[in-house]
């Protein structure tokens, strides 16, 4: 069995900014499905004025799904705002990655957003990334 890397930081298991999914509060609940599913992930970020203001995330879309009794068209066309968690758990690029992975175990989610002191989007961490980096694999 693998042991755990103590000294890992958020930083090692970073998925880049530019490989991450964010959107504009704007955006439309179409243009996040597309964007999430584009590119295999399970979270888009929401930013406004160069600051994380949300995220969408595949329970977001779920409970859409099952809660709003609009047709499929008309929620498509609807501002990703409209549908977005506007309190987002985050953590920071420099630290541990073992209490980054403890934290998304704790609220039960797979992926965290990882900001800066300005609350500027920098990347995301992917929970079965981070683990990989954890244990060494």
């Amino acid at each position: 069995m693998a042991e755990v890397n103590h000294d890992v930081t958020v930083a090692d298991a970073l998925l880049p900014i530019k490989d991450a999914v964010v959107l504009q509060p704007t955006d439309l609940l179409r243009t996040a499905i597309e964007q999430v599913s584009k590119k295999r992930q399970g979270l888009a970020c929401i930013v406004e004025n160069d600051r994380l203001v949300g995220v969408f995330s595949d329970g977001d879309l779920r409970r859409v799904l099952l809660m709003d009794h609009k047709p499929m068209a008309a929620l498509f066309a609807e501002d990703i705002r409209d549908f977005m968690t506007t309190d987002p758990k985050t953590i920071r690029i420099d630290d541990r990655l073992e209490d980054a992975v403890a934290l998304m175990e704790r609220v039960d989610i797979y992926d965290l957003p990882v900001v800066d002191d300005d609350n500027q989007v920098l990347g995301l961490l992917h929970m079965h990334t981070a683990l990989k980096h954890l244990l060494g694999l």
